[in-house]
């Protein structure tokens, strides 16, 4: 027999709804009640709700927001109202079965995602000798909020909605003609595809020219983003080593391994921080020309050269190079921005444009079209004069902190570019476990072996960012760092 609507209004009335502002509106409170009672089976099929005046008043609250609770519950199919009243409906048998059963298993996920593995614990955004970060308190966020404003301001209503999937034309159009003058880049705008950054980039030429079970080069020790998007697209990763020339392949492992895609950072190794040779560079535009391969480009950190002049681009090496040259606003601006590109060749652009245009949504259109004036202002190119400065002293005071202090026997690698240096312990020294007790010390260097696949003892040691770090800092935080080494030193 189901219960009366007295009996069913007194097992609610026991306890009354929140008041306070935080608990949400009495709708949505009684909502919630009734219905996790419905689905717990507290409230039976069959069983009649009590009657919205009754429940106000037991409640003390307005018959109106019972009302509408109860039409929300009958507009979700928990309850049907009818001449009596309004009843709990019947679920189905297998969705009662379902709700009875607690799995204690872990959720079913794409096999892919096994070989994505995990890196080295975050670090705090301001945690020192984090690799990767700019000086963020030197970016000039007046300027930036100006061109931001102006953008508003001047953009028409209908930039509120989507955009050219490809990216807004201005920034293409700016981003092409920035990259002829500072990298050597041989592209038209239509050829540049905006992304989220330059791990949206890489992942997109994933997307575009790879399919399950290919085989993609990488770097080792190599950026871990490249090997995540190469994972999640299911191609088979070799890991290709590295040496004071940057990437190392022989003939033997085109053919042996011949890829579909290469990932390599030509222009500053990361993390090692060599340079491609050009004897190298292009002896791989060759070879994977000749084999059907595509280079992935990641020029992440180049505009920041500190000694002699700026190294060319792989990419406007020679006509329709196989190249995809990837960017990133990441580091010449600020990571939140999410702003990046891939230039594709003109025979491939032709192509993919129409997929890419189904694939891809227009956005953040007033920060693209705020980018196309900063560079087109010159404040980009200011921007950039004054950070290579900064860096330049930081990685110069970091190098004198590392020969004063630093009481490890080791060796410092690049350090012609970007923002990080990288340093080669010996390999009684856990780099893992010294970087694992810089974090307790709001230190956030990486361990080298944290980028290789395949590690070698050689790929010991700590990779130290000092974009974010005032040069002051250098000497006691070195000082710190090599009391942790010589902590973590193996017996």
């Amino acid at each position: 027999m189901s219960p009366s609507p007295r009996n069913a209004a007194a097992a609610w009335l026991e306890s009354p709804l929140a008041r306070e502002r935080e608990a949400g509106p009495m709708q949505r409170q009684l909502h919630e009640r009734l219905k996790r009672a419905i689905l717990d089976g507290g409230l039976a099929p069959g069983s009649r709700l009590p009657g919205s005046r009754a429940l106000a008043e037991a409640l003390s609250i307005s018959r109106n927001t019972v009302t509408a609770a109860y039409e929300h519950l009958a507009a979700e199919g928990y309850v049907q109202p009818d001449r009596q009243g309004t009843r709990v409906t019947e679920l189905a048998p297998s969705a009662k079965a379902m709700l009875a059963v607690k799995s204690g298993a872990a959720p079913a996920t794409a096999r892919r995602l096994a070989r994505i593995q995990p890196g080295a614990p975050r670090a705090e955004m301001d945690a020192a000798l984090r690799p990767g970060m700019p000086a963020l308190s030197h970016f000039p966020a007046a300027a930036w909020r100006r061109a931001i404003d102006r953008a508003i301001r001047d953009a028409s209503p209908a930039t509120l909605g989507y955009g050219d999937p490809l990216g807004e034309p201005p920034l293409r159009a700016a981003i092409a003609r920035h990259l002829a003058i500072a990298r050597g880049v041989r592209c038209e705008p239509h050829q540049v595809v905006i992304a989220e950054g330059a791990q949206e980039a890489i992942a997109l030429c994933v997307r575009l020219l790879s399919n399950p079970g290919d085989t993609g080069w990488v770097e080792d020790p190599g950026y871990r983003g490249a090997k995540a998007a190469m994972h999640a697209g299911d191609m088979r990763i070799v890991p290709m080593r590295v040496d004071a020339e940057g990437l190392c392949v022989s003939e033997r492992d085109w053919h042996r391994h011949p890829p579909r895609l290469v990932y390599t950072t030509p222009s500053h190794q990361y993390p090692a921080g060599a340079v491609l040779s050009i004897a190298r560079r292009l002896a791989l535009i060759a070879q994977a020309r000749r084999h059907g391969a595509w280079i992935i480009e990641d020029d992440y950190d180049s505009e920041f050269r500190h000694a002699g002049e700026p190294i060319g681009a792989m990419q406007g090496l020679v006509d329709d190079a196989p190249v995809l040259y990837v960017g990133t606003f990441s580091k010449t601006m600020f990571p939140s921005l999410r702003l990046g590109f891939v230039v594709l060749p003109a025979p491939l652009m032709a192509t993919v444009q129409k997929p890419l245009e189904e694939m891809l949504r227009g956005g953040h259109r007033h920060e693209q079209l705020a980018m196309a004036d900063f560079i087109d202002s010159g404040q980009f190119s200011r921007h950039l004069g004054r950070m290579r400065r900064l860096y330049r002293e930081r990685q110069q005071a970091l190098r004198l902190a590392l020969a004063r202090h630093f009481k490890v026997p080791h060796e410092i690698d690049g350090g012609h570019c970007g923002l990080h240096l990288t340093v080669r312990l010996p390999p009684r020294f856990d780099d893992q476990r010294i970087a694992a007790d810089a974090l307790r010390h709001r230190l956030a260097p990486t361990a080298l072996s944290n980028f290789a696949i395949r590690p070698r003892p050689s790929d010991n040691g700590l990779v130290l960012g000092y974009g974010n770090t005032s040069a002051e800092l250098f000497e006691p935080l070195v000082k710190r760092l090599s009391q942790l080494a010589r902590a973590a030193e193996r017996a």
